[in-house]
Parts: C-alpha cells; structure tokens; sequence
C-alpha cells in the first residue's frame, strides 16, 4: 500500500474519475478538483470545486492543501475542454475557453504544485496531453494547438525543476470514450483509429497503465517525456 498525496484536475468524471479511483485502492490521499462536485465518496477523498483557469481559486486551494497535507508527491493536470470546429469556424470565446483550461490551468496547478512538491521523496508531475497534436487533427486545431503548449510545458518544466528531482513527463491517450468524444460522431472516431497501429479504443486502464510508470520510485531519470497510446508518432 502507498501513502502519497496525489492532486488529480478534472477528477469529477472519465478519466480523472478513473485515475482518482486507481489511486485510492493504492492506498493514497487523493484531492480532487473540478468545477462541480464529486460523485465520490472515500475517507481519503478530499474534493474541491474550483476552475483550473482561476488563478485566485487556485491559489487559495493550494493555500488549503499546504495546511491539510503538508506535501504533495504527485500531481496530475488532467483537466481538459474539447470543440469539435473548423479553424475558420471557431468562435473566439470558445477558443479562449479551450486555452484556458488545458493549458493556462496545467500551467497554475504546476507552478503552485513546486512548493509541496519539493517536500516529497519522489516527487512526479504528469500532464495529459493527446494524439491530437502529432494527428494534426482537422476540426480540431485550438484542441490539438493547446495539448500541443502543454507538451513544450511539459519538456521546459522538466529541466527546469530536475534540479528538485521532480520529473514532469505527459501522456497522449487515443480515443476513450469519455465526455470529451461523446459528442463526436461514430464515423468520424472510427477513422481516427484506424490511423493508429493498434486500431480500438484505449480503455482508462491503459492511460493509469502509463501514469503509474512516470510515477514508480525507480523512474527518476524519466522526464521531459511524451507517450502516446495506439502507436501513434
């Protein structure tokens, strides 16, 4: 059994849901953070409501951890938007929307993460990214542009704070079927897998599968990486 105090974004459904669930049956502490509440329910559960994009609810929740457990061992920026549009058929607000979360919210919980983070033993950081950028998906090219920012974070921030031992790596997941791709069709699904070399949908079980590999005591030297799931490169 593990006693980390582990942070996932966007924990209140699909994956963040899942990878919230896997990490409490370890044993860990487990906060979790969207903008509703949690349908979860555990004695090492401590769920917050805050928007990944406001940096003063960020602030004050880190405020809040610092002063609950003490430390921080793993974070997680899950949190993420998507919109299904046509480049020249993006409206401005949702564009924006889409920056704010993935990247501008993976960027806040990461810089409020480096304190808490440096009083841990193993300290590991794991952004979620997409196979949208190396795709170059059309219909989504603000998705794929803000997964794409959060990859260059991803690699930056690792040889920034290699010094603490904190490694920074991230994880492009192929399609699952979460709320991010309920409202994309079939047809169009279909064809994105049928460009991976394992053509069928991942399962959250094959993400935590690469989550749990960046975040092993023995992974140290791991950073600054970008997996994706399905063969794709």
């Amino acid at each position: 059994m593990s006693d980390r105090h582990v942070l996932i974004t966007g924990a209140t459904r699909g994956l963040g849901r899942s990878l919230a669930e896997h990490y409490l049956a370890q044993g860990d502490t487990v906060m979790g953070c969207g903008r509703g509440s949690s349908p979860l329910s555990h004695e090492r559960y401590l769920h917050a409501c805050v928007d990944v994009a406001d940096d003063t609810a960020v602030k004050a929740l880190f405020g809040d951890l610092r002063h609950r457990l003490g430390r921080l061992d793993v974070l997680i920026n899950n949190a993420g938007i998507a919109s299904m549009n046509l480049m020249a058929l993006t409206p401005i607000d949702v564009a924006r929307r889409i920056m704010e979360t993935n990247f501008l919210g993976t960027f806040l919980f990461t810089q409020g993460a480096v304190r808490l983070l440096r009083r841990s033993e193993h300290p590991r950081i794991v952004n979620v990214s997409s196979v949208a950028v190396p795709l170059s998906l059309e219909g989504e090219a603000v998705y794929a542009a803000s997964k794409g920012a959060v990859e260059t974070f991803t690699r930056v921030t690792a040889r920034e704070l290699g010094q603490w031992g904190i490694t920074c790596n991230a994880v492009g997941p192929s399609p699952v079927r979460t709320d991010l791709t309920r409202n994309v069709s079939e047809q169009a699904m279909t064809r994105l897998i049928a460009r991976q070399a394992v053509q069928r949908w991942a399962e959250p079980a094959d993400v935590v599968n690469v989550v749990d590999f960046f975040l092993r005591p023995d992974s140290g030297l791991v950073t600054g990486q970008v997996v994706y799931l399905g063969g794709v490169a």
